[in-house]
């Protein structure tokens, strides 16, 4: 399962998009009537052809740039699971829905079914809401099937080597002076409400500095947690920090910001700097778009040279591989 994607780089289609991803009260956690008066009277006449021109600069042949990697993906991951499974693509919001991934299960007598969110952290607006419709989904017929649910893999040694392995060469030829990992952001608000211990997360300066019982579910920690992971893997002699993108509106989100540091390094002298992307599995607007493109032009504004930006793990044969291998850990055969 992942987040989803327009049917075209257009305004009309990106509204429809837009209009039902935002309108997901885990996404947009206020009141239905304050939140449907922020969509139509302040997102929706505006972000949709802002989007839809962003989303045609990354535009692949095929399709979206998300919906592409995946259903190569769900391909590679198909003939590396062999025979006994079945694997189907569904998505949140837009096609292929969640809905449809479940009865193509159903229509061939699947009996258990493996949830894979591929979000490697966990957040209730990503990985929650696939959860919640999936199970809408599976509770529609008499017959309830069974289903086992991956857990986040921020911490998963095969998914981490997987991105390591990608980031090496990257790292190799840029010759980069700083490293970003870069981590798409939530509102602090969802942070707290995700506090299962109370009082502790974004109280202190150093809340994320290792993961323990108290925030264990809290996806800002999580994302430090696989920062310092991956970068014990790719033994970095330079320095790095972790940073969060992607902030819509004017309430806090989870900091530093991206676009922030990357100012800052560039303000500061920096030239060279490399982003692994590390909360998308798949490449798709947020990084081909946002860090590719955007990033790059605003950081030589700023007096920078290069942001050098990893490339997502995609249907990469180690990912599929990591992948494969969390699958079976779910539902073992034999």
């Amino acid at each position: 399962m992942n987040l989803g994607t327009p049917e075209a780089p257009e305004t009309g289609p990106v509204r429809r998009y837009l209009r039902q991803f935002l309108s997901d009260p885990r996404v947009i956690d206020i009141g239905a009537i304050p939140r449907q008066l922020l969509l139509n009277l302040f997102i929706l006449p505006f972000r949709p052809k802002q989007s839809a021109e962003a989303y045609s600069k990354v535009w692949m042949d095929e399709g979206s740039p998300l919906l592409v990697h995946s259903r190569r993906f769900t391909r590679a991951l198909r003939k590396e699971l062999g025979d006994g499974f079945h694997v189907e693509l569904g998505m949140r919001y837009g096609q292929p829905s969640i809905g449809t991934a479940v009865e193509l299960l159903r229509d061939k007598g699947v009996s258990r079914i493996v949830a894979f969110p591929l979000y490697s952290q966990e957040a209730s607006s990503s990985t929650g809401s696939c959860l919640q419709e999936l199970y809408t989904e599976l509770g529609k017929p008499w017959n309830v099937p069974y289903v086992t649910v991956v857990p986040p893999f921020y911490d998963d040694a095969g998914y981490l080597a997987a991105l390591a392995e990608v980031a090496r060469p990257v790292l190799a030829e840029n010759d980069p002076e700083h490293v970003v990992f870069s981590y798409h952001g939530i509102p602090e608000r969802h942070v707290r409400k995700a506090d299962e211990a109370g009082g502790h997360c974004l109280t202190k300066d150093d809340c994320c500095a290792a993961i323990s019982v108290s925030n264990r579910r809290c996806y800002r920690a999580q994302c430090f947690e696989s920062a310092r992971r991956l970068a014990g893997l790719l033994e970095l002699d330079l320095p790095w920090t972790v940073a969060f993108q992607s902030r819509l509106g004017r309430t806090p989100w989870i900091r530093p910001y991206t676009d922030v540091v990357l100012d800052e390094l560039a303000e500061g002298g920096t030239k060279r700097v490399m982003v692994v992307s590390g909360s998308f599995v798949a490449d798709c607007l947020e990084t081909l778009e946002e860090l590719g493109i955007r990033a790059q032009e605003d950081f030589e504004a700023k007096g920078g040279e290069t942001v050098s930006l990893v490339p997502s793990l995609n249907d990469h044969p180690s990912w599929v591989k990591a992948a494969a291998d969390i699958v079976r850990r779910e539902a073992p055969v034999g």
